[in-house]
């Protein structure tokens, strides 16, 4: 048995369309972005929604998409359930997952990172 929670929405666009891409969600959303230093993600804080939100440059390689972050307390069981229900792993870390779902969506598995994963998080596996 292991725990999962999906902890964030991120917005992800091209690096030129970023600044314009963040004020939209900070506005659409009524957030405050803060940037993340030395990271390519700017945090909205305090945006009208459940999970939280963020945008990410990725640069100038892909177009904008919108990915899910999911936390876990064990990244292999995880990625191992989620293989069964028909996901892929694109890229695989040391400590997190780049996966895909069975449509080409891509979505993260993180580490449990957020102050609400001990209460939020559901048992799974």
């Amino acid at each position: 048995m292991h725990r999962i929670m999906l902890r964030e929405v991120i917005i992800d666009a091209p690096a030129a369309d970023i600044d314009v891409v963040t004020t939209f969600w900070a506005g659409a959303l009524d957030a405050t972005p803060h940037p993340i230093p030395g990271e390519p993600f700017v945090a909205l804080r305090d945006a009208a929604s459940l999970p939280h939100v963020a945008t990410q440059s990725l640069g100038g390689h892909d177009g904008p998409r919108f990915h899910l972050d999911i936390e876990t307390d064990d990244l292999d069981a995880e990625i191992a359930r989620l293989e069964g229900l028909g996901a892929t792993v694109r890229t695989r870390y040391d400590d997190y997952a780049v996966m895909v779902d069975p449509v080409g969506l891509l979505f993260c598995l993180l580490p449990p990172v957020s102050e609400e994963f001990a209460t939020r998080s559901r048992p799974v596996g």
